[in-house]
C-alpha cells in the first residue's frame, strides 16, 4: 500500500527562510521554515494527498517521526528522557493536572526520543554531548589569568566535576554572569572552533548560561552524509544547517538554555548523562554501492539513504531492492524515483505499508525511514 503524504513547514523563529524550499523545490512561504514533519505525531499532523484526513488515521501507532530540519540560528540546549523517565514524568504531570499544551509541561507523551541527524548542507553545526574535562581545561588555560574565568577552571577538576559545574552554570551561581562576559570577550580574539561557537551563541542569546556550557561540550561540524546519533540523556543543540532528522515519535524535550521557553533545571539534571563520550557519529552499513543504512541501537527506526547513482543502477538492472520489516516513509529530495511502481518527484513523500520490499529506480535522492525491528 502506498499513500501520498504532505505537510506544511513549522515556522519556528530559528528556521531558515530559503533552505527547505531550495531542497524540496517549493516556493518559500515568506516565513521561517524550520521543520517539516512526516509521521503520525499530533504535534504537526501529516496530511494525506488528494483526500481528507491525516496519516494518524491510517497509521496511528507509527513508532518514528521523519523531519526535514533547516536551522538558521541555534535551537535550544536540550536532552531527552529514557522510556522509563518519560513514563514516570508523563504520569506525574498528568496527576498534577498540568495541561498537555501548558508552557511549563516537560512530558507531552510517555515515550523516549532518541534521534539521528543526517547532514545535507555543506556544514551542519551542532553541540552534542560532554567532552573530557581536560579538553576544556586546555582551551581555558591560556586565559586563566582572568579572574572572571578562573572560577570555572577551579571547578573543572576532572570528569567527575561535570555535574556540579553544569549545575553552577545553569542556575547562574555566583560569578557566572561575570564568567559569561569574560568568555564572550575572549571569543572575539580567540581562534578555535569552540570559541567560534561562543561567539555565535552570544549573538543569538546574550548572557545565556548556554554560552559557557557550550565549552563543556563537543562542537561538531558535519559534512554532507555524516550522521549524529543522540540517545537519551545526551545534551545537544543544533546550531545551523540543513538536515534530515529521524526520531522516535515523541515530543519530550528537557531544555537547558538558549531559549525563551520553560527550563526545568531539576528535571534536566535528572535525565542528563554526564559521562564524557566521543563525538556521537553513527557509521552506516553499506549493503550495496550507493545505499547507506543508519541503524542506531534504538528499536524505533532505521534510516536508509539511496543515492541517485544507486537509483539509476536499479533502473538499469532492478538491482536496488530495499527489504522492509514494517511500515516506512519515503522522501525524494532530488530528481525522481519509482518505488515498486509508485513514482515520487522531488519534494514528494509517501507512506508505505504491507510491502515486504521496495524496488527502487530513477535518478533521484531518496530517504526511507522504517521501523528498526
Amino acid at each position: 500500500m502506498f499513500v501520498g503524504i504532505t505537510n506544511t513547514p513549522r515556522d519556528y523563529a530559528w528556521g531558515s527562510m530559503t533552505a527547505m524550499a531550495e531542497l524540496l523545490g517549493t516556493t518559500p512561504s515568506g516565513a521561517p521554515e524550520a521543520e517539516l514533519w512526516f509521521g503520525a505525531h499530533p504535534g504537526s499532523p501529516t496530511r494525506i494527498v488528494g483526500g481528507e484526513g491525516t496519516l494518524a488515521g491510517v497509521a496511528p501507532q507509527l513508532p518514528f517521526l521523519l523531519k526535514v530540519l533547516a536551522a538558521a540560528s541555534p535551537l535550544s540546549l536540550q536532552a531527552h528522557p529514557t522510556t522509563e523517565q518519560a513514563v514516570a514524568g508523563f504520569a506525574a504531570e498528568n496527576a498534577a493536572g498540568i495541561p498537555l499544551n501548558a508552557s511549563e509541561r516537560n512530558y507531552r507523551d510517555a515515550s523516549a526520543k532518541p534521534e539521528i541527524l543526517y547532514a545535507l548542507s555543506e556544514e551542519f553545526r551542532a553541540l552534542c554531548g560532554f567532552r573530557p574535562v581536560e579538553e576544556t581545561r586546555t582551551l581555558l588555560l591560556p586565559v586563566s589569568g582572568d579572574e572572571r574565568i578562573a572560577p570555572l577552571l577551579e571547578r573543572l577538576i576532572d570528569d567527575s566535576s561535570l555535574r556540579s559545574t553544569f549545575e553552577w552554570l545553569i542556575t547562574r551561581g555566583d560569578g557566572v554572569e561575570e564568567l559569561i562576559a569574560a568568555l564572550v570577550e575572549t571569543s572575539a580574539i580567540a581562534a578555535d572552533l569552540a570559541w567560534d561557537t561562543v561567539r555565535r551563541l552570544a549573538d543569538s542569546y546574550p548572557g545565556d548560561p548556554g554560552i559557557a556550557i557550550s565549552l563543556l561540550m563537543h562542537t561538531a561540524v558535519l559534512r554532507p552524509g555524516q550522521v549524529l546519533y543522540l540517545p537519551a540523556g545526551n545534551i545537544h543543540a543544533y546550531l545551523e544547517g540543513l538536515g534530515i532528522e529521524l526520531m522516535a515519535s515523541s515530543d519530550n524535550v528537557l531544555r537547558g538554555g538558549l531559549t525563551p521557553k520553560h527550563v526545568d533545571v531539576d528535571e534536566l539534571l535528572a535525565v542528563l548523562d554526564f559521562r564524557p563520550l566521543p563525538l556521537p557519529l553513527l557509521e552506516p552499513e553499506v549493503p550495496q554501492p550507493g545505499v547507506a543504512v543508519f541503524r542506531p541501537d534504538a528499536p524505533d527506526f532505521v534510516l536508509t539513504v539511496v543515492s541517485p547513482d544507486a537509483a539509476a543502477a536499479g533502473s538499469a538492472s532492478a538491482g536496488t531492492v530495499l527489504p522492509l520489516t514494517g511500515p516506512a516513509i519515503a522522501l525524494c529530495t532530488s530528481g525522481s524515483v519509482t518505488l515498486s511502481g509508485y513514482r515520487l518527484e522531488r519534494g514528494q513523500s509517501v507512506y508505505v505499508a504491507d510491502e515486504p520490499s521496495l524496488a527502487i529506480s530513477g535518478d533521484g535522492m531518496l530517504f526511507v525511514a522504517s521501523t528498526g525491528a
